[in-house]
Protein backbone atom coordinates (compact mmCIF):
# COMPACT_ATOMS: atom_id res chain seq x y z
CA UNK A 1 0.00 0.00 0.00
CA UNK A 2 1.32 3.58 -0.97
CA UNK A 3 0.06 6.88 -0.40
CA UNK A 4 -0.28 7.95 -3.87
CA UNK A 5 -3.41 5.11 -4.54
CA UNK A 6 -4.88 4.89 -1.09
CA UNK A 7 -4.49 9.29 -0.40
CA UNK A 8 -4.87 10.33 -3.90
CA UNK A 9 -7.20 12.76 -2.44
CA UNK A 10 -5.39 13.66 0.87
CA UNK A 11 -3.19 16.44 -0.10
CA UNK A 12 -3.21 18.43 2.48
CA UNK A 13 -3.21 15.41 5.19
CA UNK A 14 0.04 14.78 4.15
CA UNK A 15 1.18 18.22 4.16
CA UNK A 16 0.88 18.03 7.68
CA UNK A 17 1.91 14.88 8.22
CA UNK A 18 5.55 15.50 7.10
CA UNK A 19 5.40 19.07 8.71
CA UNK A 20 5.04 16.93 11.86
CA UNK A 21 7.68 14.11 11.11
CA UNK A 22 10.14 17.04 10.20
CA UNK A 23 9.12 18.93 13.33
CA UNK A 24 9.50 15.77 15.42
CA UNK A 25 12.98 15.37 14.16
CA UNK A 26 13.74 18.93 15.19
CA UNK A 27 12.77 18.45 18.61
CA UNK A 28 14.57 15.47 19.07
CA UNK A 29 17.82 17.10 17.91
CA UNK A 30 16.84 19.67 20.45
CA UNK A 31 16.47 17.42 23.37
CA UNK A 32 20.10 15.87 22.58
CA UNK A 33 21.40 19.17 22.39
CA UNK A 34 19.94 20.41 25.73
CA UNK A 35 21.13 16.37 27.07
CA UNK A 36 24.64 17.22 25.87
CA UNK A 37 24.59 20.34 27.89
CA UNK A 38 23.57 18.25 30.97
CA UNK A 39 25.94 16.32 30.67
CA UNK A 40 28.87 18.95 30.02
CA UNK A 41 27.80 20.56 33.18
CA UNK A 42 27.66 17.17 35.53
CA UNK A 43 31.27 16.56 34.21
CA UNK A 44 31.90 20.36 34.27
CA UNK A 45 30.98 20.04 37.80
CA UNK A 46 32.68 16.67 38.75
CA UNK A 47 36.19 17.99 38.10
CA UNK A 48 35.64 20.71 39.77
CA UNK A 49 34.89 18.72 42.82
CA UNK A 50 37.37 16.73 42.39
CA UNK A 51 39.88 19.61 41.68
CA UNK A 52 38.46 21.40 45.27
CA UNK A 53 39.89 18.04 47.07
CA UNK A 54 43.00 17.70 45.24
CA UNK A 55 45.85 18.45 47.75
CA UNK A 56 47.01 21.69 47.40
CA UNK A 57 51.27 20.52 48.02
CA UNK A 58 53.02 18.48 45.49
CA UNK A 59 52.86 14.65 46.68
CA UNK A 60 56.31 14.42 47.22
CA UNK A 61 55.99 17.28 49.73
CA UNK A 62 53.03 16.08 51.36
CA UNK A 63 53.77 13.32 54.39
CA UNK A 64 50.12 12.36 54.08
CA UNK A 65 50.30 11.01 51.07
CA UNK A 66 52.10 8.00 52.66
CA UNK A 67 48.96 7.17 54.37
CA UNK A 68 46.93 4.28 52.50
CA UNK A 69 43.80 6.29 53.32
CA UNK A 70 44.94 9.31 51.39
CA UNK A 71 46.89 7.56 48.76
CA UNK A 72 42.97 5.59 48.19
CA UNK A 73 41.24 8.76 48.65
CA UNK A 74 43.32 10.09 46.00
CA UNK A 75 41.99 7.22 43.39
CA UNK A 76 38.99 7.88 44.15
CA UNK A 77 39.12 11.45 43.53
CA UNK A 78 41.17 10.04 39.79
CA UNK A 79 38.51 7.53 39.41
CA UNK A 80 35.98 10.59 39.73
CA UNK A 81 37.97 12.84 37.07
CA UNK A 82 38.15 10.34 34.49
CA UNK A 83 33.97 9.15 35.00
CA UNK A 84 33.73 13.09 34.54
CA UNK A 85 35.73 12.29 30.94
CA UNK A 86 33.72 9.47 30.03
CA UNK A 87 30.35 11.96 30.49
CA UNK A 88 32.02 14.57 28.47
CA UNK A 89 32.90 11.58 25.92
CA UNK A 90 28.96 11.00 25.87
CA UNK A 91 28.44 15.02 25.51
CA UNK A 92 30.66 14.44 22.39
CA UNK A 93 29.18 11.58 20.83
CA UNK A 94 25.37 13.25 21.12
CA UNK A 95 26.55 16.32 19.35
CA UNK A 96 28.49 15.28 16.75
CA UNK A 97 26.40 12.27 15.88
CA UNK A 98 22.98 12.91 16.98
CA UNK A 99 22.91 16.99 17.01
CA UNK A 100 24.97 18.10 13.72
CA UNK A 101 23.89 15.38 11.46
CA UNK A 102 20.93 15.15 12.31
CA UNK A 103 20.18 19.04 12.20
CA UNK A 104 22.19 18.93 8.69
CA UNK A 105 19.59 15.87 7.72
CA UNK A 106 16.61 17.73 8.56
CA UNK A 107 17.14 20.60 6.59
CA UNK A 108 18.00 18.33 3.78
CA UNK A 109 14.30 16.84 4.74
CA UNK A 110 12.91 20.35 4.34
CA UNK A 111 14.29 20.97 1.28
CA UNK A 112 12.96 17.53 -0.62
CA UNK A 113 9.76 18.24 0.58
CA UNK A 114 9.50 21.81 -0.30
CA UNK A 115 10.86 20.84 -3.78
CA UNK A 116 7.79 18.28 -4.17
CA UNK A 117 5.10 20.13 -2.69
CA UNK A 118 6.18 23.05 -5.12
CA UNK A 119 5.60 20.15 -8.13
CA UNK A 120 2.37 18.96 -6.44
CA UNK A 121 0.81 22.80 -6.22
CA UNK A 122 2.07 23.04 -10.17
CA UNK A 123 -0.32 20.06 -10.99
CA UNK A 124 -2.67 21.11 -9.02
CA UNK A 125 -2.50 24.71 -10.77
CA UNK A 126 -2.59 23.71 -14.55
CA UNK A 127 -5.70 21.37 -13.69
CA UNK A 128 -7.12 24.18 -12.65
CA UNK A 129 -6.35 26.24 -15.12
CA UNK A 130 -7.64 23.83 -17.85
CA UNK A 131 -11.26 23.22 -15.45
CA UNK A 132 -11.24 27.04 -15.92
CA UNK A 133 -10.85 26.80 -19.54
CA UNK A 134 -13.24 24.08 -20.02
CA UNK A 135 -15.84 26.24 -17.67
CA UNK A 136 -14.95 29.41 -19.97
CA UNK A 137 -15.64 27.25 -23.58
CA UNK A 138 -18.61 25.57 -21.70
CA UNK A 139 -20.17 28.56 -21.14
CA UNK A 140 -19.09 29.93 -24.37
CA UNK A 141 -21.20 27.08 -25.93
CA UNK A 142 -23.85 27.47 -24.21
CA UNK A 143 -24.42 31.31 -24.84
CA UNK A 144 -23.89 30.78 -28.71
CA UNK A 145 -26.90 27.97 -28.87
CA UNK A 146 -28.92 30.38 -27.15
CA UNK A 147 -27.86 33.07 -29.64
CA UNK A 148 -28.30 30.59 -32.76
CA UNK A 149 -31.83 29.31 -31.27
CA UNK A 150 -33.01 32.74 -31.10
CA UNK A 151 -31.63 33.96 -34.67
CA UNK A 152 -33.56 31.02 -35.73
CA UNK A 153 -36.73 31.69 -34.16
CA UNK A 154 -36.30 35.24 -35.49
CA UNK A 155 -35.54 34.23 -38.90
CA UNK A 156 -38.80 31.99 -38.85
CA UNK A 157 -40.83 34.50 -37.38
CA UNK A 158 -39.91 37.16 -40.36
CA UNK A 159 -40.36 34.66 -43.01
CA UNK A 160 -44.02 34.11 -42.21
CA UNK A 161 -44.85 37.46 -41.79
CA UNK A 162 -46.49 38.93 -44.52
CA UNK A 163 -45.25 42.64 -44.11
CA UNK A 164 -41.39 42.12 -43.76
CA UNK A 165 -39.75 42.77 -46.83
CA UNK A 166 -37.64 40.04 -48.43
CA UNK A 167 -34.50 41.65 -47.49
CA UNK A 168 -34.97 41.97 -43.87
CA UNK A 169 -35.93 37.90 -44.06
CA UNK A 170 -32.82 37.43 -46.13
CA UNK A 171 -31.35 39.31 -43.34
CA UNK A 172 -33.00 37.08 -40.70
CA UNK A 173 -31.77 33.51 -42.42
CA UNK A 174 -28.26 34.81 -42.68
CA UNK A 175 -27.80 35.40 -39.22
CA UNK A 176 -29.85 32.59 -38.33
CA UNK A 177 -27.37 30.97 -40.08
CA UNK A 178 -23.54 32.70 -38.95
CA UNK A 179 -25.19 31.91 -35.09
CA UNK A 180 -25.86 28.24 -35.89
CA UNK A 181 -22.31 28.11 -37.36
CA UNK A 182 -20.54 29.95 -34.69
CA UNK A 183 -22.57 27.59 -31.89
CA UNK A 184 -20.98 24.61 -33.84
CA UNK A 185 -17.81 25.87 -33.28
CA UNK A 186 -18.12 26.52 -29.76
CA UNK A 187 -19.54 23.08 -29.72
CA UNK A 188 -16.16 21.93 -31.28
CA UNK A 189 -14.29 23.87 -29.02
CA UNK A 190 -16.16 22.54 -25.75
CA UNK A 191 -15.76 18.97 -26.64
CA UNK A 192 -11.75 19.31 -27.67
CA UNK A 193 -11.26 21.46 -24.44
CA UNK A 194 -13.61 18.74 -22.17
CA UNK A 195 -11.33 15.81 -24.04
CA UNK A 196 -8.21 17.63 -23.52
CA UNK A 197 -9.33 18.19 -19.73
CA UNK A 198 -10.14 14.74 -18.94
CA UNK A 199 -6.87 13.26 -20.24
CA UNK A 200 -5.13 15.81 -18.06
CA UNK A 201 -7.44 15.24 -14.95
CA UNK A 202 -6.64 11.70 -15.68
CA UNK A 203 -3.06 12.13 -15.79
CA UNK A 204 -3.02 13.97 -12.72
CA UNK A 205 -5.10 11.54 -10.39
CA UNK A 206 -3.28 8.50 -11.86
CA UNK A 207 0.15 9.46 -12.87
CA UNK A 208 1.50 13.05 -11.49
CA UNK A 209 -0.06 13.29 -7.61
CA UNK A 210 0.54 9.69 -7.03
CA UNK A 211 4.18 9.59 -8.41
CA UNK A 212 4.29 12.65 -5.99
CA UNK A 213 2.92 11.48 -3.28
CA UNK A 214 5.34 8.23 -3.85
CA UNK A 215 8.28 10.65 -3.09
CA UNK A 216 7.09 12.01 -0.18
CA UNK A 217 6.13 8.41 0.91
CA UNK A 218 10.11 7.57 0.56
CA UNK A 219 11.36 11.07 1.57
CA UNK A 220 9.22 10.30 5.29
CA UNK A 221 9.74 6.23 5.52
CA UNK A 222 13.70 7.58 5.41
CA UNK A 223 13.25 10.35 8.17
CA UNK A 224 11.60 7.78 10.22
CA UNK A 225 14.15 5.38 10.25
CA UNK A 226 16.92 7.87 10.49
CA UNK A 227 15.12 8.68 13.17
CA UNK A 228 14.97 6.31 14.61
CA UNK A 229 18.81 5.48 14.31
CA UNK A 230 19.16 8.70 16.04
CA UNK A 231 17.37 7.16 19.00
CA UNK A 232 19.65 4.42 18.65
CA UNK A 233 22.62 6.55 18.48
CA UNK A 234 21.35 7.90 22.49
CA UNK A 235 21.62 4.38 23.62
CA UNK A 236 25.10 3.87 22.13
CA UNK A 237 26.58 7.00 23.29
CA UNK A 238 26.36 5.43 27.10
CA UNK A 239 26.77 1.70 25.92
CA UNK A 240 30.26 2.75 24.77
CA UNK A 241 31.52 3.72 28.01
CA UNK A 242 29.97 1.68 30.11
CA UNK A 243 32.87 -0.23 30.06
CA UNK A 244 35.49 2.43 31.12
CA UNK A 245 32.92 3.72 33.60
CA UNK A 246 32.98 0.31 34.87
CA UNK A 247 36.61 0.32 35.25
CA UNK A 248 36.42 3.49 37.44
CA UNK A 249 34.06 1.98 39.51
CA UNK A 250 36.03 -1.32 40.18
CA UNK A 251 38.77 0.94 40.71
CA UNK A 252 36.99 2.90 43.40
CA UNK A 253 36.40 -0.30 45.27
CA UNK A 254 39.80 -1.39 44.68
CA UNK A 255 40.45 2.28 46.80
CA UNK A 256 38.35 1.20 48.94
CA UNK A 257 39.87 -2.53 49.80
CA UNK A 258 43.63 -0.73 50.02
CA UNK A 259 42.47 1.27 53.48
CA UNK A 260 45.25 -0.69 55.67
CA UNK A 261 45.01 0.44 59.21
CA UNK A 262 47.46 -1.25 60.42
CA UNK A 263 49.85 -0.30 57.55
CA UNK A 264 48.66 3.85 57.69
CA UNK A 265 49.76 3.12 61.88
CA UNK A 266 53.36 1.88 61.39
CA UNK A 267 53.70 4.87 58.30
CA UNK A 268 53.02 7.42 60.98
CA UNK A 269 55.84 5.99 63.57
CA UNK A 270 58.23 6.34 60.34
CA UNK A 271 57.18 9.73 59.81
CA UNK A 272 57.11 11.29 63.27
CA UNK A 273 59.27 9.01 65.33
CA UNK A 274 61.85 11.56 66.88
CA UNK A 275 64.30 8.93 68.10
CA UNK A 276 64.74 10.01 71.33
CA UNK A 277 65.14 8.34 74.37
CA UNK A 278 62.43 8.43 77.22
CA UNK A 279 62.70 10.75 79.98
CA UNK A 280 64.09 9.34 83.60
CA UNK A 281 61.84 9.22 86.43
CA UNK A 282 61.67 12.75 87.85
CA UNK A 283 63.71 12.36 91.80
CA UNK A 284 62.50 13.06 94.81
CA UNK A 285 63.74 16.19 96.34
CA UNK A 286 63.80 16.18 100.03
CA UNK A 287 63.32 19.61 101.44
CA UNK A 288 62.40 18.14 104.78
CA UNK A 289 66.14 17.66 105.67
CA UNK A 290 68.16 20.75 105.40
CA UNK A 291 71.58 18.70 106.13
CA UNK A 292 74.08 19.08 103.75
CA UNK A 293 75.50 15.83 102.14
CA UNK A 294 78.97 14.91 101.03
CA UNK A 295 78.95 15.29 97.10
CA UNK A 296 78.24 11.60 95.97
CA UNK A 297 77.28 10.41 92.94
CA UNK A 298 73.84 9.97 94.17
CA UNK A 299 70.77 11.59 92.74
CA UNK A 300 70.41 13.89 95.36
CA UNK A 301 72.63 16.71 96.40
CA UNK A 302 72.61 19.61 98.35
CA UNK A 303 74.46 22.64 97.53
CA UNK A 304 75.67 25.33 99.78
CA UNK A 305 72.52 27.43 99.84
CA UNK A 306 71.16 24.81 101.67
CA UNK A 307 68.66 23.78 98.59
CA UNK A 308 68.46 20.26 97.18
CA UNK A 309 70.06 19.49 93.86
CA UNK A 310 68.05 17.56 91.29
CA UNK A 311 70.67 15.03 89.64
CA UNK A 312 70.75 12.02 87.57
CA UNK A 313 68.75 11.44 84.45
CA UNK A 314 65.76 13.08 85.33
CA UNK A 315 68.02 16.20 85.95
CA UNK A 316 67.09 17.29 82.53
CA UNK A 317 64.24 18.90 81.42
CA UNK A 318 64.91 19.98 77.91
CA UNK A 319 63.88 15.85 77.21
CA UNK A 320 60.42 16.11 78.23
CA UNK A 321 59.28 17.56 75.20
CA UNK A 322 55.23 16.59 75.43
CA UNK A 323 54.91 19.41 77.76
CA UNK A 324 57.38 22.06 76.89
CA UNK A 325 56.73 24.68 74.21
CA UNK A 326 57.93 24.60 70.60
CA UNK A 327 60.79 26.81 69.66
CA UNK A 328 61.11 28.86 66.36
CA UNK A 329 63.80 26.23 65.06
CA UNK A 330 66.67 27.35 62.49
CA UNK A 331 66.98 24.87 59.72
CA UNK A 332 70.49 23.62 59.48
CA UNK A 333 71.91 21.91 56.14
CA UNK A 334 72.71 18.33 59.03
CA UNK A 335 69.14 18.58 59.92
CA UNK A 336 70.34 18.60 63.50
CA UNK A 337 66.94 20.77 64.12
CA UNK A 338 64.90 17.66 63.96
CA UNK A 339 64.87 14.56 66.30
CA UNK A 340 67.10 12.18 65.80
CA UNK A 341 65.37 9.79 63.60
CA UNK A 342 63.88 11.99 61.51
CA UNK A 343 67.44 13.91 61.08
CA UNK A 344 68.58 10.42 60.16
CA UNK A 345 65.72 9.59 56.94
CA UNK A 346 65.98 13.39 55.77
CA UNK A 347 70.03 12.92 55.31
CA UNK A 348 69.26 9.40 54.02
CA UNK A 349 66.85 11.09 51.03
CA UNK A 350 69.91 13.68 50.83
CA UNK A 351 72.38 11.32 50.66
CA UNK A 352 70.08 9.65 47.92
CA UNK A 353 69.53 12.45 45.77
CA UNK A 354 72.88 13.35 45.37
CA UNK A 355 73.76 9.41 44.87
CA UNK A 356 71.69 9.59 41.77
CA UNK A 357 72.66 13.38 40.37
CA UNK A 358 76.42 11.74 40.58
CA UNK A 359 75.33 8.80 39.27
CA UNK A 360 73.84 11.26 36.29
CA UNK A 361 76.48 13.10 35.87
CA UNK A 362 78.93 9.94 35.36
CA UNK A 363 76.75 8.66 32.97
CA UNK A 364 76.84 11.70 30.94
CA UNK A 365 80.43 12.16 31.26
CA UNK A 366 80.19 9.02 29.64
CA UNK A 367 78.12 9.97 27.25
CA UNK A 368 79.67 12.36 25.67
CA UNK A 369 83.43 10.41 26.10
CA UNK A 370 81.26 8.26 23.21
CA UNK A 371 80.11 11.43 21.52
CA UNK A 372 83.50 12.79 21.51
CA UNK A 373 85.16 9.36 20.00
CA UNK A 374 82.16 9.25 17.27
CA UNK A 375 82.95 12.67 16.51
CA UNK A 376 86.64 11.92 16.13
CA UNK A 377 86.18 9.11 13.92
CA UNK A 378 83.54 10.40 11.83
CA UNK A 379 84.58 14.36 11.71
CA UNK A 380 81.51 15.11 9.47
CA UNK A 381 79.05 14.30 12.47
CA UNK A 382 80.58 17.44 14.69
CA UNK A 383 83.79 18.75 16.04
CA UNK A 384 85.16 17.06 18.99
CA UNK A 385 86.76 20.17 20.52
CA UNK A 386 82.94 21.71 20.94
CA UNK A 387 81.95 18.80 23.76
CA UNK A 388 85.07 19.65 26.10
CA UNK A 389 83.20 22.58 27.81
CA UNK A 390 80.58 20.13 28.56
CA UNK A 391 82.82 17.86 29.78
CA UNK A 392 85.02 19.84 31.86
CA UNK A 393 81.57 21.17 33.46
CA UNK A 394 80.15 17.22 33.85
CA UNK A 395 83.79 16.49 35.53
CA UNK A 396 83.69 19.66 38.09
CA UNK A 397 79.83 18.67 39.24
CA UNK A 398 80.85 14.82 39.74
CA UNK A 399 83.66 15.87 42.35
CA UNK A 400 81.04 18.66 43.58
CA UNK A 401 78.18 16.06 44.18
CA UNK A 402 81.21 13.37 45.94
CA UNK A 403 82.17 15.79 48.34
CA UNK A 404 78.70 16.43 49.43
CA UNK A 405 78.13 12.50 49.21
CA UNK A 406 80.93 11.95 51.71
CA UNK A 407 79.67 15.14 53.71
CA UNK A 408 76.18 13.49 53.51
CA UNK A 409 77.46 9.61 54.91
CA UNK A 410 80.01 11.30 58.02
CA UNK A 411 76.75 13.03 58.79
CA UNK A 412 74.12 9.80 58.56
CA UNK A 413 76.68 8.19 60.55
CA UNK A 414 76.66 10.23 63.31
CA UNK A 415 72.81 10.73 63.52
CA UNK A 416 72.58 6.27 62.96
CA UNK A 417 74.51 5.91 66.16
CA UNK A 418 72.88 8.90 67.64
CA UNK A 419 69.55 6.92 67.03
CA UNK A 420 70.87 3.58 67.95
CA UNK A 421 72.31 5.35 71.52
CA UNK A 422 69.04 6.51 72.23
CA UNK A 423 67.31 3.40 71.82
CA UNK A 424 69.49 1.48 73.63
CA UNK A 425 69.61 3.84 76.74
CA UNK A 426 65.55 3.74 76.63
CA UNK A 427 65.59 -0.03 76.50
CA UNK A 428 68.07 0.09 79.69
CA UNK A 429 66.48 2.54 81.71
CA UNK A 430 63.29 1.08 81.26
CA UNK A 431 64.71 -2.78 81.44
CA UNK A 432 65.30 -2.30 85.42
CA UNK A 433 63.57 0.56 87.04
CA UNK A 434 65.29 2.72 89.59
CA UNK A 435 64.94 2.13 93.11
CA UNK A 436 63.15 5.06 95.38
CA UNK A 437 64.70 7.85 96.41
CA UNK A 438 65.21 7.10 99.79
CA UNK A 439 67.71 3.92 98.76
CA UNK A 440 68.93 4.97 95.64
CA UNK A 441 71.98 3.51 94.46
CA UNK A 442 75.24 5.70 93.97
CA UNK A 443 74.48 7.38 90.12
CA UNK A 444 77.85 6.03 89.05
CA UNK A 445 76.48 2.99 89.58
CA UNK A 446 73.49 3.05 88.08
CA UNK A 447 74.76 4.38 85.07
CA UNK A 448 77.23 1.75 84.43
CA UNK A 449 74.08 -0.94 84.67
CA UNK A 450 72.25 0.46 82.62
CA UNK A 451 75.07 1.12 79.43
CA UNK A 452 75.99 -2.78 80.52
CA UNK A 453 72.30 -3.49 79.77
CA UNK A 454 71.80 -0.85 76.90
CA UNK A 455 74.98 -2.57 75.56
CA UNK A 456 73.38 -6.16 76.04
CA UNK A 457 70.25 -4.92 73.74
CA UNK A 458 72.07 -2.23 71.33
CA UNK A 459 73.00 -5.54 69.33
CA UNK A 460 69.19 -6.79 68.82
CA UNK A 461 67.90 -3.21 68.07
CA UNK A 462 70.69 -2.84 65.56
CA UNK A 463 69.87 -6.05 63.85
CA UNK A 464 66.15 -4.72 63.38
CA UNK A 465 67.31 -1.72 62.16
CA UNK A 466 70.12 -3.13 59.47
CA UNK A 467 67.13 -4.79 56.92
CA UNK A 468 65.84 -1.33 56.33
CA UNK A 469 68.74 0.23 55.33
CA UNK A 470 70.27 -2.94 53.80
CA UNK A 471 66.91 -3.59 52.00
CA UNK A 472 66.94 -0.09 50.68
CA UNK A 473 70.96 0.05 49.39
CA UNK A 474 70.33 -3.36 47.41
CA UNK A 475 67.07 -1.55 45.84
CA UNK A 476 69.01 1.25 45.01
CA UNK A 477 72.01 -0.71 43.52
CA UNK A 478 69.55 -2.60 41.42
CA UNK A 479 67.70 0.18 40.39
CA UNK A 480 69.43 1.14 37.22
CA UNK A 481 69.49 -2.52 35.85
CA UNK A 482 65.54 -2.81 35.51
CA UNK A 483 64.20 -1.25 32.26
CA UNK A 484 62.96 2.84 33.25
CA UNK A 485 60.80 1.88 29.96
CA UNK A 486 60.08 0.61 26.36
CA UNK A 487 60.90 1.93 23.24
CA UNK A 488 60.52 1.07 19.05
CA UNK A 489 63.31 1.55 16.67
CA UNK A 490 62.06 3.97 14.08
CA UNK A 491 65.51 3.42 11.26
CA UNK A 492 67.53 1.03 11.32
CA UNK A 493 70.92 1.66 12.93
CA UNK A 494 74.46 -0.06 13.09
CA UNK A 495 76.41 0.29 15.54
CA UNK A 496 79.69 -0.16 14.59
CA UNK A 497 81.28 2.58 16.97
CA UNK A 498 82.61 1.11 20.77
CA UNK A 499 79.41 1.60 23.12
CA UNK A 500 76.80 1.13 20.29
CA UNK A 501 74.66 -1.45 19.29
CA UNK A 502 72.79 -1.88 16.42
CA UNK A 503 68.84 -2.21 16.29
CA UNK A 504 66.88 -2.81 13.21
CA UNK A 505 63.49 -1.22 12.36
CA UNK A 506 60.51 -2.22 14.03
CA UNK A 507 62.32 -3.52 16.63
CA UNK A 508 61.18 -3.97 20.41
CA UNK A 509 63.95 -2.62 22.86
CA UNK A 510 64.36 -1.97 26.86
CA UNK A 511 64.70 1.68 28.03
CA UNK A 512 67.92 1.47 30.08
CA UNK A 513 68.68 5.19 30.59
CA UNK A 514 67.60 8.44 28.90
CA UNK A 515 69.01 10.47 26.86
CA UNK A 516 71.18 12.71 29.50
CA UNK A 517 71.34 15.69 26.68
CA UNK A 518 74.03 14.39 23.78
CA UNK A 519 71.69 12.93 21.76
CA UNK A 520 72.49 9.39 22.86
CA UNK A 521 69.87 6.54 24.57
CA UNK A 522 70.92 3.69 26.58
CA UNK A 523 68.68 0.25 25.34
CA UNK A 524 68.79 -3.28 25.62
CA UNK A 525 68.27 -6.01 23.54
CA UNK A 526 65.54 -8.74 23.59
CA UNK A 527 68.41 -11.40 22.65
CA UNK A 528 70.89 -9.66 24.41
CA UNK A 529 73.24 -7.41 24.59
CA UNK A 530 72.95 -3.38 25.32
CA UNK A 531 74.62 0.05 23.90
CA UNK A 532 74.11 3.40 22.93
CA UNK A 533 71.77 4.23 19.73
CA UNK A 534 70.31 7.77 18.63
CA UNK A 535 67.75 9.15 20.84
CA UNK A 536 66.32 10.78 17.18
CA UNK A 537 65.94 7.14 16.13
CA UNK A 538 63.54 5.81 19.07
CA UNK A 539 60.01 6.48 19.80
CA UNK A 540 59.86 6.36 23.80
CA UNK A 541 57.46 5.29 26.22
CA UNK A 542 58.60 5.77 29.87
CA UNK A 543 56.90 3.43 32.48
Amino acid sequence: MDWGTELWDQFEVLERHTQWGLDLLDRYVKFVKERTEVEQAYAKQLRSLVKKYLPKRPVKDDPESKFSQQQSFMQILQEVNDFAGQRELVAENLSVRVCLELAKYSQEMKQERKMHFQEGRRAQQQLENGLKQLENSKRKFERDCREAEKAAQTAERLDQDINATKADVEKAKQQAHLRSHMAEESKNEYAAQLQRFNRDQAHFYFSQMPQIFDKLQNMDERRATRLGAGYGLLSEAELQVVPIIAKCLEGMKVASDAVDAKNDSQVLIELHKSGFARPGDVEFEDFSQPMNRAPSDSSLGTPSDGRPELRGPGRSRTKRWPFSKKNKTVVTEDFSHLPPEQQRKRLQQQLEERNRELQKEVDQREALKKMKDVYEKTPQMGDPASLEPQITETLSNIERLKLEVQKYETWLAEAESRVLSNRGDSLSRHTQPPDPPASAPPEDSNHNSQDKEGSEERPSEEGQDTPIYTEFDEDFEEEPACPIGHCVAIYHFEGSSEGTISMAEGEDLSLMEEDKGDGWTRVRRKQGGEGYVPTSYLRVTLN
